[in-house]
């Protein structure tokens, strides 16, 4: 179902950097922090609550609009069209006041929190981190002694990678629970902060296509 829009869209995304479309698709994979979970929640239930709003004023306007008998039957349903009309509204805007407190938090954060510089992820890393949002453990294998991150998609993320992540403060792992029957392991804040970023754009160089092990076009072979 298209989501439908508010009034308060564009503020939304002028304060997270996002569009909204974004917001809710990294809300469904956990990859927002505690504010932004709330405001993403709170915007789709006032969403919800617009579309109520629009159904009843349709439905009302086709009432009116002679497509009826005028008669007690009804006027009957325009009456009872209208109550159902004045409780969407006051549904709706009780749930815009509670997207704009929970707004107004991610917006004094954003005032008060110097602005980082986007973490430039390598596809392994981004891949590694997408998988832990969705739930993880580090084992160590009884037999072998291998330590290894097992998401709970089946994914296998290697330790080397964990410790990477690990030591760049972007994943974090419960230690009150024994290694060999595995640690749960997390995303920490600057985990999800990295992984849902936007991020420009880059077109690759032709020398940096070449050194990342690109196939030289027609015309560059020619040359050779």
């Amino acid at each position: 179902m298209k989501r439908a829009l508010t009034d308060l869209d564009h503020r939304i995304e002028a304060a997270t950097g996002r569009s909204v479309d974004t917001l809710w698709d990294q809300r469904d994979r956990s990859l927002l922090d505690e504010p932004l979970a709330a405001l993403v929640d709170a915007h789709r239930a006032l969403a919800q609550a617009v579309t109520g709003v629009t159904f009843y004023r349709v439905l009302l306007h086709r009432l009116a609009s002679g497509e009826y008998p005028v008669d007690g039957a009804l006027l009957e349903r325009i009456d009872r069209t209208v109550g159902q009309l004045e409780k969407a509204v006051a549904q709706r805007d009780g749930l815009r006041t509670t997207v704009l407190a929970a707004l107004e938090t991610v917006e004094a954060a954003a005032r008060t929190t110097p602005s980082v510089t986007a973490v430039e992820l390598s596809p392994q890393d981004q891949a590694a981190l997408l998988a832990i949002a969705q739930g993880a453990r580090l084992r160590e294998h009884l037999l072998t002694q291998r330590v290894s991150v097992v998401t709970a998609s089946g994914t296998r993320i290697g330790s080397e990678t964990f410790r990477r992540l690990e030591a760049d403060g972007f994943v974090e792992r419960d230690t009150s629970h024994p290694l060999h029957a595995g640690q749960p392991v997390s995303l920490t804040g600057a985990g999800r902060a990295a992984l849902s970023a936007p991020r420009p754009r880059v077109v690759p160089s032709t020398a940096y296509a070449q050194r990342a092990g690109a196939w030289p076009t027609p015309a560059s072979r020619s040359r050779h």
